[in-house]
């Protein structure tokens, strides 16, 4: 087996949307993240890409969006990441039912799992999420964004995501290669459809777990759905290390792609689910200022050239501002 870096959890996660406006208002006002990147999409530059993160665009905290208007409604099912999960200070979760009662938030009833207490709820186009509370160290390696959440609430990053997979056991040692740890197994909770949640540990604070679920449940691509989740390979030799890695894996990962804040290489696990493997810079910060981030479109390398023709196929959107929404009270 190749030698790796472990990975210390989890970079970011892409998922797809319908409406650009209502997700970004849904992610900025109603759950407090700060869009850090107003982009698009690299591979179909008629529609946006969205970064919703911490404070400071840190790894591990970014939450991004294609918002495909034209796709129809997914289904999540085997062979995706059925739920993402972000941490959130423990005690804080009356503070969430209410805000959800507030707004108007589809949530369920908690529930407990490896001894935390989780809080289900789904966005707009019903991707699944979920609020976990955890004791955050005073050395958290998160900044809080508090234009909409006080910060004793306010959500610090990824906890972690969850597989649907039919046959868990090949994904399972991929983990384990990648330098995750088998820390337990419980009975699912919730409306998950296995009948047993094994739970991975990555070496970091933030996304850190990935809980997989077996299941042969079909699913869609399509609104509400998870299209990818990315792993952190901080620098380019701790990714090319995980590349070969995959690769005798019996995996058939990309060469890396140049995405403007990371470079990424991207590889279709044994169940499916498309990982990638991102590093942890340049960052968000290495072409806007960090009091800027996401307040204008930002088009990467050649794309700049054709700003034009972009801007007239993308829909016009507003960021959503605290002041503006106290106004509107």
């Amino acid at each position: 087996m190749a030698d790796v870096t472990p990975t210390p959890g989890i970079h970011h996660v892409t998922c797809i949307a319908g409406d650009p406006q209502e997700n970004i208002d849904f992610w900025v006002e109603t759950l407090g993240l700060r869009l850090v990147k107003r982009s698009i999409n690299q591979d179909d530059s008629g529609t946006y890409h969205f970064f919703f993160a911490d404070a400071e665009g840190n790894p591990g905290t970014s939450m991004t969006f294609f918002p495909w208007e034209g796709m129809t409604q997914g289904k999540v099912g085997s062979g995706q990441v059925s739920r993402t999960a972000f941490r959130v200070p423990e005690g804080s979760l009356d503070y969430w039912e209410d805000r959800f009662d507030d707004y108007g938030v589809d949530y369920d009833d908690r529930v407990e799992r490896f001894g935390e207490t989780v809080l289900p709820f789904r966005d707009p186009d019903g991707l699944p999420v979920e609020l976990v509370g955890v004791a955050i160290p005073d050395d958290d390696p998160t900044e809080p964004w508090t234009e909409f959440v006080p910060e004793e609430s306010a959500i610090r990053g990824f906890h972690s995501v969850t597989l649907w997979l039919a046959d868990p056991q090949p994904t399972e040692e991929l983990l384990e290669t990648m330098g995750l740890e088998r820390v337990g197994t419980e009975e699912a909770e919730g409306d998950t459809p296995g009948d047993e949640r094994t739970r991975f540990a990555a070496t970091g604070e933030v996304g850190k777990y990935v809980d997989v679920l077996p299941t042969i449940q079909g699913g869609r691509q399509g609104h509400g759905t998870v299209h990818h989740v990315a792993f952190q390979t901080p620098t380019d030799e701790d990714q090319e290390a995980m590349r070969k890695a995959v690769r005798l894996e019996g995996l058939n990962p990309t060469q890396q792609i140049d995405r403007h804040w990371f470079r990424s290489v991207y590889v279709r696990e044994h169940g499916g689910v498309l990982f990638e493997f991102a590093t942890s810079g340049p960052g968000y910060t290495s072409d806007e200022p960090l009091d800027e981030l996401g307040e204008r479109l930002v088009l990467p390398g050649k794309f700049e050239n054709q700003r034009e023709q972009i801007e007239a196929q993308l829909t016009d959107v507003t960021i959503p501002r605290a002041e503006t929404a106290d106004a509107d009270d």
